[in-house]
Formats: structure tokens, C-alpha cells, sequence
């Protein structure tokens, strides 16, 4: 099926997209595709006869070379025939001017790592700046359909409440953003005080107030620091300890889901008595005073110290935090057993379905042609090139003919070397892909690891799924979630390091529920219920 014209629906255009396609009609719109001016062919390769050009805007890594000089893309550009006039950005730099932009009728063919909201996803899809792609998909993207009928929950994850997609996926399902507030503990300190490796939250106390009295690092000050943490981080929070010392399953949306149930956690009895056990520790001295005001180069830095401080910490990596040279003084804790003999292991709402990787603008004359070439991201090799850079740079196939990673120059870590050679954007790796297709870099394998031994078997909620809410849904809960998640970090914060919880608990709560928060888990419940629904 060759040089044939198409049409595409666009829904609600505003009157620029109106203009484009010269119809003063309100409501959907057909617009001409023109990719069949230039030789469009419906399979195989080259995606059109004739080359053409097309304008792509987003934001890339500050790491990252122009994308165009990326060997990767030059690949595309010589598979598909379609060149591309890369204007990326860096994130602040993009911030900056893609709300203008989107507001304007200058807008590129597509935008390549969005660096879109939910919201600006249903505001600019509903108004017509982005546009519907589900019919596209089923017509043209083979690869993607496919993926989409398997995987109904990605399908959802993609699906606005008006039943249209206008934003690509990417997917990494390694199994590891549920628990990102690893607990670790200097092993070193405990060998030193003849201390055994904590298993409940009672020898953990006991540990760290040995750390904060008897001077475990030995230079005759006190000096130690028993616990830092940082609040609100995405993977330095005392979430475990709050599970421990109350009962209460926490996450830094304060929701959570159990048996189908959406749950708001940082006003129950159980939130209550981890906080007032913290401000125990707290009052002990066990607690670093900074943990509520440091940034991650603050915090980082007391990992590195030139003396030895940190006794206990949370983050994601232990080499990252205290150096490959320290890595030997500490040891992972994992979950403690709490105070009702229970252990429970906090899940956090890190999606490993991601939205916004890729749109296309009301700009854009030839769709058919574009999702034909996005469509070629998600076959799993690519998209573990488009993830970690292209075979023979990033990636090998060994001898069972899995890729697996090359290892990374001198001086160099695998991280920046995927920002370098590696343009994101539409993929899907699924678990089923990192067993087959691509093995997960070295740092991930460990990690997989570690959550099942330390976090899995200990379970105690599920993570709120990658929801998208409706326009309806935003604007009912868009002013009231920061202003309660504002007050629960004041409070956490205030009640740690000052006390009165018990003497101001009535009055939060009363606060909360004047505030809405019982409206805002009914819309996370309604938007719940619709995604286990498949997005219908």
C-alpha cells in the first residue's frame, strides 16, 4: 500500500489549529495527511521514497550532544528516509519556553521527551495542539498495536478519560522504583561496639544510641551522626520507620492502595504513633537536626566526610553515598520487624510506565508517516538502544545472543555514557524483554536482587498505578494535593523536632478534612476504579 493520502482526527482544535486545517468547524476535524506526497510506503523500509524533513522539540540530558550527531538517529535518518531538525533542550532551559510555545501556533512536527504534566497531556490533547494517536496506532504502528493488546494496562496507562491517546509510552520494567528507601547501617561502627546487625526496630534504637554515646569512630568527639535522612526525596525517606514504629505503610503522596482501596496514610493512629516515636528518637539525639533542610549535596557529602560520621542512612546506592572506598564499612538493613512483630516494606508510586514520550503537534502534516517511524522504537532491540545507546557502542550481543552492556571506559560511568549516546523517547522493555532481549545493566541486576531478598517478601501496600486523570479530576484536586502535602511535611517536620503531636493531632485532622482530603481520595478512587476498568 503505497502514495495513498490520509486523514486524521483531531479533537476540540483550537482556532490555530482550526487555521492549519482550514475549516472553521468546531468540535473534530479531519486533516489531511500528506505523507503520501513524498512516496509513503505502509510497511517495510524506507518509510517514504522522497526524503522528508520534520521538526522535533523537547528536552534532552545537559549531557547529551545535539541529537542529530547522535549515531543513533543517523541510523533512523538513513533507515526511514525521514530527517529530523533536532531542537532540544535542557530541562530548565525547555521549562522555560515550552508553555509559550504550546500556546503559540510556532510548534515543531513533534514533541520528543515531552517533558509534559498529566495535565498539560489532557489540557493540550482536549484543545487540539496534540493529536489523537489511538487510530493512527491500529493503522500504522504494527509493533506498538501489538504490545498494546498484550499489555491492556499500558494501553490504560496511555488512555486519557475522553478515550483518546496523544502521548507515546516509555516502559523499563525492572521491577526496582517500588522501594527506593534503601536503610543502611555502618557495620564497621557495629563490629567496633560489639553490636549485633539490627533485625528489629528496637535493636536498630539501640544501635543508634550506642552510635550517639559511645564514639564508635574513635577520635574522642562527638561527632556522630546515629541517622540522617532527607523528606520529601525520592529515595532518602524514613517511610520503613513510620511502617516499624506505627504500622502505617507510607509513601511521599501519603496514598496508597490496599484490597482495591485508595488510602490516604498521614492522618491515621497508626501515622500518629510512628511520628511520635520518631520525636523520641529525635529527642535522644538519634536523629540528624539537618534531615529536614539538606539537599542531596548536603547530604551526600556527610557519606564522604573525611572522618567517618554517618552511622545509619537511607538512599538508593550505597557506592554513590559513601565511595567505593567505605563500601565495605556498611551493610544493607533492609526491613526491620516492627513494633507489632509485622515487617512491612513501604511501596512508593514510581511508575515504571511512563507518559509523554512522544507527541505529535496539530503543526504536523504527515502523522502516518511519524507514528510509522515512532513504531519502530518499541521492537525491543531498539528500544534497548533508544534506552542505553546502539549496538557496538552500549550494547553486545554474548553468546546466548541477549545484549548486555559493554563496559564503560576509564573514567567514565555507565550513566553519563547512556546520556551521551542514548536519545530516550518512546521504548518499551518489559520484565519478559529483560529476560530475552537485553540484560539489565550491572547496578540494576544488583538492585533487582537486593529488593527481592530484602523489600518484596515484605509487601505491605500496592503503588497508586499510572493513573491519568481527567480534566474534570485535575481541576478538582490541582490546588488542594499541594496544600495538603504542604501541611503533612510541615507537621511530620514540626512534630519530629519540636513534639506536640498528641496536643495538636485533633486540630491537623479536623485541618485535613476541612481542606478536602476525604474529596481528593474519592477522585483518586474514581480514577482507580476506571484504570482497573482498562480505561473505559
Amino acid at each position: 500500500m503505497r502514495h495513498r493520502r490520509f486523514t486524521v482526527t483531531a479533537a476540540g482544535l483550537t482556532a490555530a489549529g482550526i487555521a492549519l486545517a482550514g475549516c472553521a468547524a468546531a468540535g473534530p476535524t479531519e486533516i489531511e495527511d500528506k505523507s503520501a506526497d513524498y512516496g509513503f510506503n505502509a510497511e517495510g523500509l524506507p518509510i517514504v521514497d522522497e526524503t522528508l524533513t520534520l521538526t522535533f522539540g523537547g528536552t534532552k540530558s545537559a549531557l547529551a550532544p545535539e541529537y542529530g550527531d547522535m549515531e543513533l538517529v543517523q541510523q533512523w535518518q538513513s533507515d526511514t528516509n525521514i530527517a529530523i531538525e533536532w531542537e532540544n533542550l535542557v530541562d530548565q532551559v525547555y521549562a522555560e519556553k515550552k508553555n509559550l510555545m504550546l500556546a503559540s501556533q510556532d510548534l515543531p512536527d513533534v514533541l520528543y521527551n515531552t517533558g509534559l504534566s498529566d495535565a498539560e497531556i489532557v489540557e493540550y490533547g482536549s484543545n487540539g495542539t496534540l493529536l489523537p494517536l489511538e487510530d493512527l496506532i491500529a493503522e500504522h504502528a504494527p509493533i506498538l498495536s501489538g504490545i498494546l493488546e498484550k499489555r491492556p494496562d499500558i494501553r490504560a496507562a496511555i488512555t486519557s478519560s475522553d478515550g483518546h491517546i496523544y502521548s507515546l509510552p516509555s516502559v523499563e520494567e525492572l521491577g526496582i522504583l517500588a522501594f527506593p528507601n534503601f536503610l543502611y547501617i555502618n557495620k564497621a561502627w557495629l563490629d567496633t561496639l560489639g553490636l549485633p546487625m539490627p533485625t528489629t526496630i528496637d535493636e536498630y534504637h539501640d544501635a543508634l544510641a550506642a552510635f550517639a554515646t559511645q564514639d564508635p569512630n574513635g577520635n574522642g568527639l562527638k561527632d556522630e551522626i546515629p541517622l540522617s535522612f532527607r523528606t520529601d526525596s525520592f529515595c532518602a525517606n524514613p517511610h520503613d520507620l513510620i511502617a516499624a514504629l506505627g504500622g502505617q505503610p507510607e509513601n511521599n503522596d501519603h496514598r496508597i492502595v490496599r484490597d482495591g482501596t485508595v488510602e490516604f496514610t498521614a492522618d491515621t493512629e497508626e501515622y500518629r504513633a510512628g511520628v511520635s516515636a520518631l520525636a523520641d528518637w529525635y529527642a535522644e539525639g538519634l536523629i540528624d537536626p539537618e534531615s529536614f533542610s539538606q539537599d542531596d549535596v548536603a547530604y551526600l557529602a556527610k557519606g564522604k566526610s573525611e572522618t567517618p560520621v554517618l552511622g545509619s542512612f537511607f538512599w538508593w546506592e550505597l557506592k554513590e553515598f559513601v565511595g567505593e572506598d567505605r563500601m565495605d564499612d556498611y551493610a544493607l538493613v533492609g526491613v526491620l520487624e516492627g513494633v507489632d512483630g509485622e515487617r512491612l516494606a513501604s511501596v512508593a508510586n514510581n511508575q515504571e510506565i511512563g507518559r509523554g514520550a512522544m507527541a505529535i503537534t496539530r503543526a504536523n502534516e504527515y502523522p502516518a508517516a511519524t507514528i510509522r517511524w515512532a513504531d519502530r522504537l518499541f521492537d525491543p532491540v531498539m528500544s534497548a538502544q533508544v534506552a542505553w545507546g546502539p549496538i557496538g557502542v552500549t550494547l553486545e550481543e554474548d553468546e546466548t545472543g541477549m545484549l548486555v552492556q559493554i563496559p564503560a571506559a576509564a573514567g567514565e560511568s555507565e550513566g553519563e555514557r547512556r546520556q551521551r549516546v542514548a536519545p530516550g523517547g518512546p521504548r518499551i522493555t518489559t520484565a519478559e524483554d529483560f529476560a530475552t532481549v537485553v540484560a539489565p545493566e550491572p547496578r540494576a541486576a544488583e538492585r533487582q536482587q537486593l529488593v527481592q531478598e530484602f523489600y518484596e517478601p515484605h509487601r505491605a501496600n500496592e503503588g497508586y498505578p499510572p493513573v491519568m486523570l481527567s480534566n474534570e479530576e485535575l481541576d478538582q484536586i490541582s490546588l488542594t494535593v499541594p496544600e495538603i502535602n504542604a501541611l503533612v511535611k510541615e507537621k511530620f517536620a514540626s512534630w519530629v523536632v519540636k513534639g506536640g503531636i498528641d496536643s495538636e493531632w485533633d486540630g491537623y485532622v479536623s485541618q485535613l478534612q476541612t481542606m478536602g482530603v476525604d474529596d481528593v481520595i474519592g477522585v483518586y478512587q474514581q480514577a482507580y476504579d476506571r484504570f482497573q476498568q482498562g480505561g473505559e
